[in-house]
C-alpha cells in the first residue's frame, strides 16, 4: 500500500465526510467518518488520533453544505472526490429487509425471550425483526417466555412485566399473544406422553459421560430398546417425584450413526426440583429448550422462525421431532452475531450477578446495555428500529461501532434538544474591546420558537474548557477573539475566518452540575459548570458542541445530567 499523501488523506477524509453527511441527512459523525477514512487506509491507523482534528473540520464542512445546500449538490461533490462513493451510499440506504419468503396463508412469528431479566439491546433486534415482518404481511407476533429451565437461567419474576413493557415501548404496540411457558406444562406434558407411547422416545439412566461415550461412538444407549409400557412406567416414576435430578432423561430417538454428534438421540426431558416463581414446586419434570419451542411453535401456528446461525443444529434437531409427530417444519432464516464495540460482552446471566453484587446500580444503570438503561439515558425506539432494520438479516458476523446507531438517535432528537453551553475544565479569560453588554444565544439554531438564552458579558469575562484555548478563537454566536500581546481582545461580532468555535459561558451566570459519563465499568461523575438555564427533568438536551445529554434533576439541591452520545 502506498504512502498517503497529506493532499490524499484530505481527500479521504472529505469524500467518508461528505458520505456521512448524505447518508444522515447532514448529522454526519466524526467517528464513522474516521472509522470509513480507516478501513479503507488501513496504513493510516497508527496516525488516527492526529486525524482527529482533519475529519472533525471536514464533517462539520460537510454537515453544512448538506443543510445549505441539499442532497444533490453533496452527491455532486463526492463524485468529484469517487463516483463509487455514491453508489455505495445508495447501497447501504437501500440495503435492509428483504421480503419474507414462501409465503402460505397467514404469517406468524415469535419472540421468545428467557425472562431471567430485561430484554438488552441485542435482545431488540429479535422484537424488531419479527414485529416488523408480522406488521408487514398482517400476520401476527407471538410474545413467548421461554421460562422453563429454573437451574441455568432461573426466571426472575419481575422480568415478565419489563419485557412486555420493553416490547410495548419498541414497537408501539402490544403483542398479538403472549404466552408463559411455564405455564402451560400440561401441553408439554401431553406430548411428551405421545412421543413415548409411538416408540419416538425413551428413557435414559446413563449418566452425561456415559451417554457422551455413547454417542461418540455411534452405540445405541443400553435403554433405547425398552418397551413403549417400560418407558411410560419410568416416566410416571420422573413426573411424580421418585427420581432425583441426574437419574434420567428423555430422549427422542433419531439416528445414533448421523454425521452430527449433537442430534444424536438429544434429549428432550429432565428432572429439575427446584422451585419455579411462577409454578412453584408443581413439577418435577421440564422440557429443555428444545422440545418446549418445538411444540409451542406447532400449537401457536409459526410460519416462520428468525434466529442465530448458532441455533442451526436446534434447528436440525427440531426438525426431527417435527417428522416423528407428522408436522411440517416453519421456514427458518438466520442471522449472524453481531458484536458492538462500545458495549464488551454482556450476558443477561452476567448483569444478574453484577447487579446483585452492587457492580451496578440496578438494570437501568447507564453502564449496561438494556432498553431499561437506554430508555432512561435518552435513545428514541425509532432510532433502535431503524439501526436494526438497515443491517437486515444476513449470516454475516458483524462488529459495528455504536456510532451507527448514535447517529440515527441524533437525527431524531438533534429538532427538539435545546442547546446549552457547559464547561468541564474551566478557565476565565478576560476580553478586552469594544465588549457588548450582553449576548443572545438561540436554544436551537433552526427553530426560533424555543427561545434564545441571554448571557450578561457587561464585566467582559467568559467562561472556557482549558482545553479549547489558543490564540484565535470564535465564542459561539458572539465574538472572534484572539490573544494580543498577552491579552484577550474582542476583534469582530460577526464570524470574520475559519478559527476554531468554541462555547462558552459566562462568569456572572453559571451554575455548578454534575455529568455523569459512563465509561466501560466505570461511571465517571464529572463535576462541571453549566450556564443559568432553568431545565426540565427528562429533558434531553444537547451541550454545545458536547453532544447530548439527559437531565435527571434540576434544582437547588443538585443538578445532574446523564450522558447520552455525541
Amino acid at each position: 500500500m502506498s504512502v498517503a499523501t497529506d493532499t490524499e488523506i484530505t481527500l479521504l477524509a472529505r469524500k467518508y465526510a461528505l458520505q456521512n453527511a448524505l447518508e444522515y441527512d447532514g448529522k454526519g459523525q466524526v467517528g464513522s467518518t474516521l472509522g470509513r477514512l480507516l478501513s479503507e487506509r488501513q496504513d493510516l491507523r497508527p496516525r488516527a488520533k492526529d486525524l482527529m482534528a482533519l475529519v472533525s473540520q471536514e464533517v462539520d464542512h460537510a454537515n453544512n453544505s448538506m443543510r445549505q445546500n441539499g442532497s444533490e449538490y453533496v452527491r455532486k461533490m463526492i463524485e468529484g472526490i469517487d463516483p463509487n462513493a455514491v453508489e455505495r451510499v445508495r447501497q447501504e440506504k437501500n440495503a435492509g429487509l428483504k421480503p419474507l419468503e414462501n409465503l402460505k396463508g397467514s404469517v406468524v412469528l415469535r419472540f421468545a425471550p428467557n425472562p431471567n431479566g430485561p430484554l438488552s439491546l441485542g435482545h431488540s433486534r429479535g422484537v424488531v425483526i419479527n414485529n416488523y415482518y408480522s406488521k408487514s404481511n398482517d400476520g401476527k407476533i407471538v410474545l413467548r417466555f421461554d421460562d422453563t429451565d429454573t437451574v441455568v437461567k432461573p426466571p426472575l419474576l419481575d422480568a415478565y412485566e419489563w419485557i412486555i413493557d420493553d416490547f410495548e415501548w419498541l414497537t408501539g404496540t402490544k403483542p398479538d399473544v403472549i404466552i408463559k411457558a411455564s405455564e402451560r406444562m400440561n401441553v408439554y406434558l401431553g406430548y411428551a406422553d405421545r412421543l413415548l407411547s409411538e416408540g419416538h422416545g425413551y428413557v435414559c439412566e446413563c449418566t452425561s459421560e456415559d451417554f457422551k461415550h455413547h454417542r461418540v461412538s455411534k452405540k445405541d444407549c443400553p435403554h433405547r430398546q425398552r418397551t413403549v409400557e417400560d418407558n411410560l412406567d419410568l416416566w410416571a416414576r420422573m413426573r411424580n417425584g421418585e427420581m432425583k435430578p441426574g437419574d434420567a432423561v428423555v430422549r427422542v430417538k433419531t439416528d445414533m450413526s448421523l454425521p452430527n454428534p449433537a442430534l444424536r438421540d438429544w434429549p428432550a426431558w429432565r428432572i429439575q426440583n427446584k422451585k419455579h416463581p411462577l409454578v412453584g414446586d408443581k413439577h418435577k419434570v421440564w422440557p429443555l429448550l428444545d422440545f418446549q419451542s418445538a411444540v409451542e411453535d406447532y400449537e401457536q401456528g409459526v410460519t416462520h422462525i428468525i434466529r442465530g446461525k448458532d441455533l442451526m443444529d436446534s434447528t436440525r434437531k427440531q426438525v426431527l421431532l417435527y417428522d416423528h409427530f407428522g408436522w411440517e417444519y416453519p421456514e427458518t432464516l438466520y442471522w449472524g452475531r453481531v458484536s458492538v464495540h462500545e458495549q464488551g460482552s454482556f450476558s443477561t446471566s452476567g448483569m444478574r450477578k453484577d447487579i446483585e453484587l452492587g457492580k451496578y446500580d440496578g438494570w437501568d444503570d447507564p453502564r449496561l446495555p438494556t432498553l431499561m438503561s437506554m430508555r432512561k439515558r435518552g435513545y428514541e425506539p425509532d432510532a433502535i428500529e431503524s439501526f436494526w432494520k438497515e443491517m437486515g438479516v444476513t449470516q454475516k458476523d458483524v462488529a459495528i461501532s455504536l456510532d451507527s446507531l448514535n447517529s440515527l438517535n441524533a437525527a431524531l432528537i438533534d429538532s427538539t434538544s435545546r442547546r446549552v453551553s457547559l464547561v468541564m475544565d474551566p478557565l476565565e479569560l478576560t476580553l478586552h474591546g469594544d465588549i457588548p453588554s450582553h449576548a443572545l444565544l438561540p436554544f436551537h439554531p433552526d427553530d426560533e420558537s424555543l427561545g434564545y438564552r441571554r448571557h450578561s458579558t457587561r464585566k467582559g469575562i467568559v467562561i472556557v474548557d482549558r482545553d479549547d484555548l489558543e490564540n484565535n478563537l470564535r465564542l459561539k454566536d458572539f465574538a472572534d477573539i484572539s490573544k494580543i500581546k498577552g491579552e484577550y481582545w474582542i476583534t469582530s461580532l460577526e464570524r470574520s475566518d475559519g478559527r476554531k468555535i468554541v462555547n462558552w459561558i459566562s462568569a456572572e451566570a453559571h451554575k455548578i452540575c454534575n455529568l455523569l459519563i459512563p465509561r466501560g465499568a466505570v461511571l465517571d461523575n464529572k463535576e462541571c459548570l453549566i450556564e443559568d438555564v432553568e431545565l426540565k427533568v427528562g429533558e434531553v438536551i444537547q451541550l454545545e458542541r458536547n453532544g447530548f445529554a439527559k437531565v435527571m434533576e434540576w434544582s437547588e439541591e443538585g443538578r445532574v445530567l446523564q450522558w447520552l452520545h455525541r
